[in-house]
């Protein structure tokens, strides 16, 4: 088994602890002219934030900006190669505003999998996607996005890799599931991200209780007002008997949450700091490391 990152495959035992939703860089006109705080263009800053991480032991990260809405391939493999970061960059799709002006965004599900299946297998001057990308933004899935999420089992079903969902407002998950499965992706192939917005325990007792895997990511940005829902979350769901399912990232796409930009705290946060707020929560080392570890190796594996 191996995992595909922007600078070839490497065996899962290599990610070391790994972020599982990232944005290191994000740039394009549109979201530069219509979201500046999350305008990510430095491969310096990006070098920087990820070297900061680097140095409290992070191995990896999963930029989970996809095909056509601000990622830059070449880039990710620039601050990969400076940094020493393992990045797993994103195929797929985001969420329908990122994409004013492209027209390949309203292709049919064929069309937008051939697309995905070679970033995956060809990648852009051979630098490769290594995993699926696909998002909603509300309870249930509008026409164009199941049409992406049928392009998601093609790529899955061609290619081996998990698949990543934006759940908008930590919402829709279940539907997400439905139509996943309905494809021909199985739950524990499928990785659903901003979960933790949401604070009802059924609803992620749901989630995993169908075999899906979750990323929390809302303790970075609540790092002042505190992270107390999210880890208290965490334990929960580990004392249900959840935690192989579980992983974490910081979803940091704020220019004031990076330092190298002069904000706070800095994407090292997550595991510089969270492993004592969940050791006070009650988990272990060793169930800390594997939700930051053990579980995003065995997922980020390519399954064929």
């Amino acid at each position: 088994m191996t995992v595909r990152t922007v600078l070839g495959d490497i065996d899962p035992s290599q990610l070391g602890v790994t972020y599982l939703h990232e944005h290191l860089i994000i740039d394009s006109p549109l979201v530069e002219r219509n979201w500046p705080h999350i305008h990510l263009h430095s491969v310096e800053a990006a070098t920087e934030e990820a070297t900061s991480c680097a140095r409290v032991g992070v191995g990896a990260m999963v930029d989970a900006m996809p095909t056509g809405s601000g990622r830059d391939l070449a880039r990710l493999a620039e601050v990969s190669r400076a940094s020493g970061i393992h990045v797993v960059a994103a195929t797929g799709m985001h969420t329908e505003k990122y994409y004013e002006g492209v027209p390949w965004a309203a292709d049919e599900a064929d069309a937008l999998a051939e697309r995905f299946v070679d970033e995956v297998k060809h990648g852009v001057d051979g630098v490769r996607a290594g995993i699926m990308k696909v998002a909603t933004v509300a309870e249930n899935l509008t026409a164009r996005e199941r049409d992406l999420f049928r392009a998601a089992g093609v790529v899955h079903r061609e290619t081996g890799v998990a698949v990543l969902t934006h759940c908008e407002e930590g919402r829709g998950a279940l539907a997400q599931l439905d139509m996943l499965e309905s494809v021909g992706v199985p739950p524990e192939r499928v990785i659903l991200s901003h979960t933790d917005k949401v604070v009802d325990v059924d609803y992620h007792r749901s989630i995993l209780g169908r075999g899906a895997n979750v990323e929390y990511d809302q303790s970075l940005r609540r790092h002042l007002i505190g992270s107390e829902e999210t880890v208290s979350l965490v334990a929960r769901m580990w004392d249900e008997g959840f935690g192989s399912q579980i992983m974490l990232g910081t979803d940091g796409a704020r220019r004031s949450l990076w330092t190298s930009l002069g904000g706070s705290p800095g994407l090292a946060w997550l595991y510089g700091s969270m492993p004592a707020l969940l050791g006070t929560a009650g988990l272990s080392g060793a169930e800390i490391e594997s939700m930051f570890v053990d579980n995003p190796a065995r997922v980020l594996q390519l399954d064929r």
